[in-house]
């Protein structure tokens, strides 16, 4: 289970995850702290601390993402674990239906 803890600087909003975001209950945690937020204009979440991050943990950093960029708010990841770094960097490739193809030639 993930402890999730808040400090606030002027506009900047930082969250302090430690713990495992494995369940939807954290991952539901998360979201609430961070949403709750909403006013910042950056949000840093600390995720130094955090021991695991399964799919449900993954698909709400995903949904924050997008959650904060719609509001022009900067999501900031401090110090992801290696393995989380590699499941976003992973996340964040091209898709195969990203993929631009050259068009074909008809003469």
């Amino acid at each position: 289970m993930a402890n999730v803890q808040i400090e606030r600087i002027a506009d900047v909003a930082v969250v302090y995850c430690d713990g495992r975001i494995v369940h939807s209950d954290a991952a539901f945690r998360l979201r609430d702290a961070v949403t709750r937020q909403a006013d910042a204009r950056v949000i840093v979440l600390d995720l130094s601390d955090l021991k695991a991050l399964e799919g449900g943990g993954l698909g709400m950093l995903l949904f924050l993402h997008h959650w904060s960029r719609d509001r022009g708010i900067q999501l900031k990841l401090f110090d992801p674990p290696h393995r989380v770094r590699s499941l976003l960097d992973w996340e964040a490739r091209p898709k195969p239906a990203d993929a631009v193809q050259e068009p074909a030639y008809v003469p």
